[in-house]
């Protein structure tokens, strides 16, 4: 079975967008990911497999700060993050927000950087996600940051 779905445009030496699949036990990880109990900070960090053409699992973290998990994501690949953040509101309130971050370092391979970019939003629809956010740099990954783009949503 075809796992991308290539899309080309009109001119043949045009790159062709890839959308990958999202692997079958991720889709599974994600869902439990959603409904987590634990108060905690938690990451999953997902790859595209170039030879599967699939998005799976590169590392789950637990009690993780924004901080700690910019350390965690390669400086010159692209990665897709599901964060749930602890996020205390200026009224006191408490939330877990899911957080979609597309980490899309300046300098990676541009045939990369397309299939990334073509495979995002196939795996934020199979997440279900509604707060999705770029980087171009992990060192912009903060919780100054993360806060400032929840803002808009709270």
């Amino acid at each position: 079975m075809n796992r991308c779905v290539g899309l080309s445009s009109i001119d043949p030496k045009s790159e062709s967008l890839v959308v990958c699949d999202v692997a079958e036990d991720l889709v599974e990880k994600l869902r439990k990911f959603r409904f987590r109990k634990e108060t905690n900070n938690a990451a999953i960090i997902m790859k595209i497999d170039k030879d599967k053409r699939l998005v799976v699992l590169d590392e789950e973290l637990e009690g993780i700060s924004p901080d700690e998990l910019k350390d965690e994501l390669p400086e010159r690949q692209p990665r897709f993050i599901v964060y749930s953040y602890k996020y205390q509101h200026d009224d006191g309130r408490v939330s877990y927000p899911l957080c979609f971050i597309f980490s899309s370092p300046v300098g990676c391979k541009p045939e990369q950087q397309m299939m990334y970019a073509g495979s995002k939003n196939k795996l934020v629809q199979t997440a279900e996600l509604t707060k999705v956010f770029e980087i171009r740099n992990t060192e912009d990954l903060t919780e100054e940051w993360l806060r400032e783009k929840l803002g808009f949503f709270h």
